[in-house]
């Protein structure tokens, strides 16, 4: 229910992944909450989100400047178009690799409606000629133009109506402090717990007129690794599996045939995920081995096992990271049933020299 658009994420599509597809797409937009009230999770992002937006209805002004954080999945957009929503005012979509010049940014700025909301995703990846654009035009509400080129160009300015800036990153170690300081409120979206992915999903659920019980509910926010796009995506499936083999109502034990079929785990690991591990115990002993040797031996390109299948094994505490290669951890050999062989010590990646 609370996710975002699209980013370019590398790696094959998947449905436990957290990048939206069109289908998506298509169906988020009838999803999404329209006010803070019907948001469901990150609870104080809302409550100060909140007070951000009342005070600056109070004032009769734009709502200052606002950075959401956090993985794809979590509601950065909507929020978004939340804010929008809350000040009464228009919002305009568009995204930081859009952007690759100055005049692309000062086009957009200067069609800008008073109190208008520009919600900027990924702004990370904007250029930065644009992006040093963009620090007066939020300071001062103003850009110059330049016009010609060498000695003789000049720099034009151009007033801008009093706007709101939404930016919106999956990676904010990578802005700027100049750009970042910029932003009157920001914002980290954390994962959801399951009992929010459960809420998140009997609302979606009801809209999408399906049927289902509380431990159907329950079953697929265990899987849907803490994200509500996930939640929603594996929802639609469930419900297709129902329709077809089942009357329709959703239970648990439906649930969970349903997301075996689409070889999604209890953890919410896919066939890239067990393949990772499974290589990484089976062929390597648990490791250290290096990331490039991983990736051959299952079979995918080196960026993709890094940036797609190893932050959610990492988080869920299956594999470390260490200096000397990828590790796993015991709850690795747990979660695949396997024993870990006697030269490997719990946690620290290090083997016993000497056996014991």
């Amino acid at each position: 229910m609370n996710w975002d658009d699209p980013t370019d994420a590398p790696g094959p599509e998947r449905l436990v992944g957290s990048v939206a597809d069109r289908e998506d797409q298509a169906v988020e937009a009838a999803l999404r909450p329209k006010d803070l009230d019907e948001f469901i999770g990150q609870e104080k992002v809302r409550e100060q989100l909140d007070l951000v937006l009342r005070a600056a209805r109070a004032r009769g002004a734009t709502a200052d400047h606002v950075l959401l954080s956090g993985a794809p999945g979590l509601g950065k957009t909507t929020l978004s178009m939340i804010i929008a929503a809350e000040m009464g005012a228009p919002i305009r979509i568009t995204s930081g690799p859009a952007i690759q010049h100055a005049g692309d940014l000062a086009a957009i700025l200067s069609s800008l409606q008073e109190g208008e909301v520009l919600f900027l995703d990924e702004i990370h990846r904007m250029s930065r000629p644009a992006e040093e654009m963009l620090y007066m035009a939020m300071e001062d509400f103003r850009v110059d133009v330049i016009v010609g080129k060498g000695p003789g160009a000049t720099a034009i300015p151009l007033e801008l109506p009093p706007f709101t800036l939404v930016g919106a990153t999956t990676r904010a170690g990578l802005l700027p402090p100049p750009l970042r300081d910029r932003f009157g409120f920001t914002a980290h979206m954390e994962f959801y717990e399951p009992a929010e992915l459960e809420r998140v999903i009997h609302r979606s659920a009801n809209l999408l007129d399906v049927e289902i019980q509380a431990d159907g509910a329950a079953e697929i926010a265990g899987r849907s690794r803490g994200t509500p796009r996930i939640a929603n995506r594996l929802l639609r499936r469930v419900r297709d599996y129902a329709q077809v083999k089942a009357d329709g109502f959703i239970t648990r034990d439906i649930a969970g045939a349903a997301l075996a079929v689409y070889e999604v785990d209890a953890r919410g690991l896919d066939r890239l995920d067990r393949g990772v591990l499974q290589a990484l115990l089976k062929l390597f002993g648990g490791g250290p081995v290096g990331l490039s040797t991983l990736a051959v031996a299952v079979g995918e390109e080196r960026e993709t096992v890094e940036e797609v299948a190893e932050p959610f094994l990492v988080r869920e505490g299956l594999l470390a990271r260490t200096p000397r290669g990828r590790v796993a951890t015991p709850a690795a050999w747990a979660h695949l049933g396997l024993t870990p062989p006697r030269s490997t010590t719990a946690g620290n990646g290090q083997q016993d020299l000497f056996g014991t």
